[in-house]
């Protein structure tokens, strides 16, 4: 599938582990399940990193889209 739009590549990482960075500077890991178009993000498994280290585990999470700055999907 060719990526033509941001949306694409977001739905390209759908249940696939994704790092999602958020303005307060907390660092998010886990599998994205589902995304809308105001980026808000439903994740499982999802784990709060700081340093790159496992701080604590979330679980199933809803991330509120205007808190999103950057979404990476994993290799």
């Amino acid at each position: 599938m060719a990526i033509e739009r941001p949306l694409d590549a977001l739905s390209e990482a759908r249940n696939k582990t994704v790092m999602v960075e958020l303005k307060n500077g907390k660092t998010i890991r886990g599998t994205l399940l589902a995304f809308d178009i105001h980026l808000n993000l439903v994740m499982d498994n999802a784990e709060e990193l700081e340093g790159g280290e496992l701080s604590r585990k979330l679980g199933k999470i809803l991330i509120r889209g205007d808190t999103v700055l950057m979404i990476a999907p994993s290799e």
